[in-house]
């Protein structure tokens, strides 16, 4: 667990678990990195964690703040149906956020971090009829473990029953995603996992834009090629098998924001 700021103190001390805390503060760090990336629609998008225990709670992002505002003591604690069982916000919570990330999280025990963007890349190989092209390093790593999900209109309320649709078509074990003419989203047992999926995922997309309309065929790499580099994905952002998925790049973008502005934390 990192260093507890005094919000953190005193939040454990009026009973909040430790655990929750640290999510808080990794989920916060996200929002931040999110923003220092270029990855935030002005207020709008999601990020969530699903907190232990049998309730199957989340930490959602309140709709109002930019990423770049929010802090650990921000993010609202969430049952399944939406509801608000921790947390003080005068902000409303974002319908789509909602939908989508509860569809997720009820339908995929693994997906812990759900981590959704509307980047232009992303929403450029979105609006893409063939999708995303197995033209470079970043998209060979999702060959044959990307998902994608036909557009239905806005996520809300109005249409829970997609729901059942976006979790079926991200499938029981891919850990991304293309919602067609939207955005991208990304899973993961952890914070970091769900991030460096993300990461690798948007990278992919604005190769992909950037060589588009470019004179010349694209390289299409071999079966074995595709088939190796995805393995060799696994072995980066595992670092060769030591750490956990993502760990160590989370690790080191959190660093950044904590010499940026370490307000995340609070």
């Amino acid at each position: 667990m990192s260093e507890l700021s005094d919000a953190g103190k005193r939040a454990i001390d009026g009973g909040m678990e430790p655990m929750e805390w640290d999510l808080r503060v990794q989920l916060a760090c996200a929002f931040r990195i999110n923003a220092h990336l270029g990855w935030e629609d002005a207020i709008n998008t999601h990020t969530s964690m699903r907190l232990p225990g049998a309730e199957h709670h989340f930490l959602l992002n309140p709709f109002g703040p930019r990423f770049d505002e929010i802090r650990a003591s921000d993010l609202v604690k969430v049952d399944q149906s939406g509801q608000v069982v921790g947390g003080h916000t005068d902000k409303p919570l974002n319908e789509a956020g909602l939908v989508i990330h509860s569809a997720i999280h009820m339908r995929r025990d693994d997906a812990k971090c759900v981590l959704h963007t509307h980047t232009l890349p992303g929403m450029a190989v979105a609006a893409m009829a063939h999708g995303l092209l197995p033209i470079g390093l970043f998209a060979l790593g999702f060959h044959d473990c990307l998902s994608y999900h036909e557009f239905e209109g806005a996520s809300g309320t109005h249409n829970l029953s997609e729901q059942d649709r976006l979790a079926e078509s991200l499938g029981p074990v891919n850990n991304a995603m293309i919602m067609r003419a939207h955005g991208l989203l990304t899973v993961g047992q952890s914070v970091a996992e769900a991030f460096v999926w993300m990461y690798r995922l948007n990278k992919a997309c604005e190769v992909q834009v950037m060589t588009h309309g470019a004179g010349g065929d694209y390289v299409q790499p071999s079966k074995a090629a595709a088939t190796g580099t995805a393995k060799g994905t696994l072995d980066y952002i595992t670092t060769y098998g030591t750490k956990g998925p993502g760990d160590e790049d989370f690790a080191a973008f959190m660093r950044l924001m904590d010499q940026l502005d370490p307000s995340f934390r609070d």
